[in-house]
């Protein structure tokens, strides 16, 4: 998602975004770390929006 789209969005929704994304960033930890995540680039995606979030929310 782009950052004029989550600008759009409110605070609750945005924490609740980066709650999600934080899950899903530490099951594809353990997905890797147990050899069975295959698109390891999921990982550089996740930590990407998780940090989108974050800049949003700091404004």
């Amino acid at each position: 998602m782009k950052a004029k789209e989550l600008k759009q969005k409110t605070n609750g929704e945005l924490e609740l975004m980066l709650k999600e994304n934080r899950e899903k960033l530490r099951s594809l930890r353990f997905d890797l770390a147990s050899k069975k995540l295959k698109k390891t680039d999921e990982l550089s995606k996740v930590k990407r929006e998780i940090a989108r979030v974050l800049t949003v929310l700091k404004k």
